[in-house]
């Protein structure tokens, strides 16, 4: 049968403390208004008690209890990979999973951050200078929100880490794709030099989500000729976006790149396409608006 023959759908999320997540409600909402019978559960590993490498069982599980695929989020999107049948090439290029659809008894691992990101950027920060842009994170939202970057014209991205060799390795990775001297790695105690000379903070840790609160670095970093982009969206205003916002920068929250990578993974579960300007509706509804100044 066809992916687009079908009119019901059986979806799930795993990750840690997701239970704030508004992906059920995103895809749920959409389905209904196509006429689709689409049930989307969460599969959180704090709940069950399991450790993020229990990751490979869990997708093994679903597939088994004939769901159609699965969004994979933090801290399963790269220890994923070695328990999947095949990557999409931009899931390959990334070393990041944050979609498996089912297809034959087989698990395919895509990546719809990128794309997702890319274009929650385009809309929400169209003008902003891309010549130094410092990224915070380098795991898997961070590896597919700097190959972002780099895809939308930023000259160089500095990729800072609480794992140096781990900076250092996404940067070598992006260099391999984008071409030398397009990314660099470095160490947390050099973000505040760095800082001082950027145009642009992406964050793309789970500091600030519901489950880890707080600041993801010192607030004297901050400072009005920098614009900030958010990678989390719940909640939707950060404790760095609300901080940014208090002093002047330009900013972008993660409700965007939820959205835009949410129409990706519904296109991939159901081979139908989704109505992007409904769902960016639909999270402002559910947690504020989306991308401008509050």
């Amino acid at each position: 049968m066809a992916k687009d023959a079908k009119d019901s759908y059986l979806v799930g999320l795993i990750g840690s403390g997701i239970g704030p997540s508004l992906s059920p409600a995103l895809h749920e909402r959409e389905a209904d208004r196509q006429g689709l019978r689409y049930l989307y559960r969460l599969i959180d590993i704090d709940a069950l008690g399991a450790a993020p490498e229990a990751v490979g069982d869990l997708v093994r599980a679903a597939r088994d209890l004939g769901f159609d695929g699965l969004n994979i989020t933090h801290p399963c999107k790269q220890l994923v990979i070695g328990h999947l049948d095949a990557l999409a090439p931009q899931a390959e290029a990334l070393g990041a999973v944050n979609t498996v659809v089912f297809e034959d008894g087989r698990s395919v691992g895509h990546n719809t951050d990128v794309t997702g990101f890319a274009a929650s950027f385009a809309r929400g920060l169209p003008d902003v200078p891309l010549e130094r842009v410092v990224q915070l994170g380098a795991g898997g939202a961070g590896a597919a929100v700097a190959h972002a970057m780099l895809t939308l014209g930023a000259e160089r991205v500095t990729v800072v880490d609480a794992l140096a060799d781990r900076a250092a390795d996404l940067a070598a990775s992006l260099n391999r794709h984008f071409g030398a001297g397009r990314a660099v790695g470095a160490a947390l105690d050099a973000l505040p030099a760095l800082l001082g000379h950027a145009d642009g903070l992406v964050h793309a840790t789970p500091t600030g989500m519901a489950a880890h609160p707080g600041l993801p670095l010192p607030a004297e970093l901050l400072h009005p000729g920098l614009w900030v982009a958010e990678v989390v969206y719940r909640p939707l205003e950060t404790e760095l976006l609300r901080t940014a916002r208090a002093i002047g920068c330009a900013t972008l929250d993660g409700g965007g790149m939820a959205v835009f990578q949410a129409v990706d993974a519904f296109r991939l579960f159901t081979g139908r396409e989704p109505d992007s300007a409904r769902m960016l509706a639909d999270i402002a509804e559910l947690a504020g608006p989306v991308g401008t100044p509050r």
